[in-house]
């Protein structure tokens, strides 16, 4: 997968953030070397988030995010504010852009407070440096004076960007399930929501980590599973199936091969596994009139069976046996108060840098909420989660 590939949930999060009119989007365009952003004397030209995923070296693949002024006036101004602080959930680097001549304000100030309280790595970049009749600007470790207009200190600046790149705990997809020469059988049900000609991200990502990994392919429809199986010379080390696809597939699969599914590999990718299968316990106790708040974090065409809004709901009701109410929300919506819910059930977060998916797991955490995913409970419904656990390989879990 080359850089242009990299899907944005592998991305580096960058969030340009400050008051109007101080030149952030110049100073986008500047790092990026691209028109990205939309530049005029006007306050305010910026009404919404701008992405751009891109290679920014030496950084590497990032996702670049200009934000509207943050100090934006009426309401629809309130709206733009609220849209830099959702922003925030997803940013892995923020730079907070001042006027070099200006110094800091109190909503820069704000800004900082925000960054620092969830813990986000930044640097406040003091901008028209050009135009700043002091030349005794304050730069340290954490705040550069630069010109878009001129490029001073434009390189340093992406360097610094790149050496603040967040750093994780190595984690896999698979590849330490797996060894060289394993045969691993995908299974991947083309249904009326699969996109036209290409597989779903999740599918891609887990053949390429199977070649990465020297295993071999065996991609196959959930109808074609039993003739593969048979064709084989020998079992294969692993098969990974579409989560709808469970209670067919588990039935064909014999119960000494390791089976488990795309969104249960994504969730330990992501690094909320283990909440989630905590958290799907409560679909053993929802009280009569429960609520359900079911997440994706992708926007797609809903088809007349789609997974989110028809089939769990449909396979919930029937093993709560009682009335439940689901809710919905997709993209990047993600309610702040979570509290009226008894559950939240989270797509696999594919489309998702993994500080999105962590901030949501803790919003619910914090406010006392159940968090699990498609996946997790799916097997948990079916009856199969410690066997789609591998039994302890991957979390451990105790029925």
């Amino acid at each position: 997968m080359s850089l242009n590939d990299t899907p944005s949930g592998e991305r580096v999060h960058i969030g340009f953030f400050g008051r109007r009119n101080v030149g952030k989007s110049s100073l986008v365009n500047a790092i990026t070397g691209q028109n990205l952003s939309v530049v005029s004397e006007i306050k305010g030209t910026t009404t919404d988030p701008v992405r751009k995923a891109m290679e920014l070296l030496p950084l590497g693949p990032v996702l670049i995010i200009d934000t509207p002024g943050f100090d934006d006036e009426g309401s629809l101004g309130a709206l733009r504010v609220a849209k830099t602080r959702e922003v925030l959930e997803e940013t892995d680097i923020a730079v907070l852009v001042a006027e070099a001549h200006a110094g800091l304000t109190a909503a820069d100030a704000e800004l900082l407070s925000l960054f620092q309280a969830q813990g986000i790595p930044h640097l406040v970049v003091l901008n028209k440096f050009d135009l700043s009749s002091s030349q005794s600007v304050v730069q340290n470790d954490h705040q550069l004076a630069v010109s878009a207009a001129t490029g001073y200190h434009i390189e340093e600046c992406k360097e610094r960007l790149a050496r603040m790149a967040p750093s994780r705990a190595p984690r896999e997809l698979l590849s330490d399930l797996v060894e060289s020469g394993d045969i691993v059988v995908l299974v991947t049900p083309i249904d009326s929501a699969a996109p036209k000609g290409r597989m779903i991200l999740p599918q891609m990502q887990a053949v390429r980590a199977v070649l990465d990994a020297g295993a071999i392919n065996v991609v196959v429809r959930e109808f074609e599973l039993a003739q593969a199986l048979a064709l084989l010379q020998r079992p294969p080390a692993l098969v990974i199936t579409d989560s709808q696809a469970f209670e067919f597939v588990s039935q064909i699969v014999p119960r000494e091969v390791p089976l488990t599914s795309f969104s249960i590999l994504f969730a330990r990718y992501k690094g909320f596994l283990e909440e989630a299968v905590r958290g799907v316990r409560a679909l053993n106790g929802l009280p009569e009139g429960a609520n359900i708040l079911i997440a994706e974090g992708c926007t797609h065409h809903r088809q007349c069976d789609d997974i989110g809004t028809v089939k769990l709901p449909r396979w919930i009701q029937a093993h709560a046996q009682k009335e439940v109410s689901f809710h919905f929300c997709s993209g990047r919506e993600f309610p702040e108060n979570l509290r009226g819910y008894d559950l939240i059930l989270h797509c696999g977060g594919c489309m998702l840098n993994e500080r999105a998916l962590l901030s949501r797991q803790r919003a619910a955490q914090a406010q006392g909420v159940p968090f699990t995913n498609y996946g997790v409970a799916i097997a948990f419904l079916n009856g199969i989660l410690e066997r789609c656990l591998l039994n302890g390989q991957l979390v451990t879990y105790n029925a």
